[in-house]
């Protein structure tokens, strides 16, 4: 099946407002029209895509011929324009109808339409109506009308090429839309799944509320970390890159920096990256004895440079000894640096277990850490 997408844009859309029809105006940094042919273009069922333009417009959407999109002039009225479009598509099989004026189309509703059009003459999404109607005259509600049965309309609206221009060639007068054309000539239309999202602009409030679906979604990721490292000899131990005086030190690969070990791993994990030892492999001899904030530095820059920001950072770090309070600003302070946050989205605390388990005899120390991501 060939199946070709028409979008009808000639219309003037006056209760929009501007010095230009609402779908040549900017919506999030693009025009509203190329959103709307965005949810198309992409797509792999589409083979074709004509737009009906208003003559007046050809300056504004001449652009398009360069993606491959066939321009139509259209007509006096929406029929019209939509009997021009139809004329460029009758080597196609199906036909999706679609307002450039619904720049939020998602490709559910897309597919709704296409997979339904696999079993009757057309397919059109709607959304149920939810809330009491009225009835009245612009100042008094005149009566009330039952909402049972009743779908509010969307595109795109789909057919067979030859069923649907046979419909229009035979239709004559005013119509609601495509849906209401196929129905005059018997053909049965099936209601696909609408969304809420999927809204028509058509006052200048509407730019606000297509705005909002429009805009990307912000991605947040969290991360944990886990590490510990057994006490040794030395006279010191390095904890979130601050020297620490202790009658031990802390064993490991590198400096054995179990606080700054941790925090690295939350934001490995919060990138779905691995940890320290997929990207240090203790078993290079370069790692030895390196300082920990290699690290760090690594996995804050790769957060980077995959679009993320490090929000905040939590550790806590598990020991008897040594006492971390009176260091705790330096090692927030050093983390913050490194990562290149404020000290203030850093927070570095400890707390003991009590005597139990190996912290608690005085064989090391544990670390817990969660990182927070955001890319905006």
């Amino acid at each position: 099946m060939t199946l070709a997408v028409l979008i009808v844009a000639a219309g003037r859309g006056t209760r929009a407002g501007g010095a230009t029809a609402k779908q040549w105006q900017p919506l999030c940094g693009r025009r509203v029209i190329d959103h709307t042919l965005a949810a198309f273009t992409g797509h792999p069922a589409v083979n074709r895509i004509v737009v009906v333009i208003h003559p007046d417009d050809r300056a504004q959407a001449i652009s398009l011929e360069t993606l491959g999109i066939t321009l139509v002039t259209g007509g006096a009225d929406r029929a019209a324009s939509v009997r021009n479009g139809l004329a460029a598509v009758q080597d196609c099989d199906s036909v999706l109808i679609h307002d450039a004026a619904r720049p939020c189309v998602s490709r559910a509703v897309i597919d709704g339409v296409i997979n339904a059009l696999a079993h009757n003459d057309g397919a059109a999404p709607g959304l149920a109506v939810s809330d009491a109607l009225w009835l009245g005259d612009g100042a008094q509600v005149t009566g009330t009308q039952d909402r049972e049965g009743l779908f509010a309309a969307q595109t795109p609206q789909g057919f067979g090429v030859a069923s649907i221009t046979a419909a229009h060639d035979r239709y004559d007068g005013p119509a609601a839309d495509d849906v209401a054309v196929a129905r005059a000539v018997g053909m049965r239309i099936a209601i696909t799944a609408g969304s809420a999202d999927n809204l028509k602009i058509t006052t200048a409030a509407d730019f606000a509320r297509a705005a909002r679906t429009l805009e990307p979604k912000m991605d947040i990721r969290t991360g944990n970390g886990f590490d510990v490292h057994a006490f040794g000899p030395g006279d010191h131990v390095m904890l979130c890159g601050v020297k620490v005086p202790h009658p031990q030190g802390l064993v490991g690969h590198s400096d054995a920096d179990v606080g700054m070990h941790t925090v690295t791993d939350a934001i490995y994990g919060a990138l779905a990256k691995g940890d320290i030892g997929q990207h240090f492999p203790p078993t290079d001899p370069q790692w030895k004895g390196a300082a920990s904030d290699i690290f760090l530095r690594h996995a804050a820059g790769l957060a980077r440079d995959m679009g993320f920001e490090v929000s905040n950072v939590d550790c806590t770090l598990i020991c008897e000894t040594p006492k971390i309070g009176p260091h705790a600003g330096d090692m927030q302070a050093t983390l913050a640096d490194i990562i290149g946050i404020d000290p203030d989205r850093v927070s570095v605390k400890a707390t003991t277990s009590e005597r139990l388990g190996f912290t608690g005899r005085g064989e090391g120390i544990a670390c817990l850490a969660t990182a927070t991501l955001v890319k905006p």
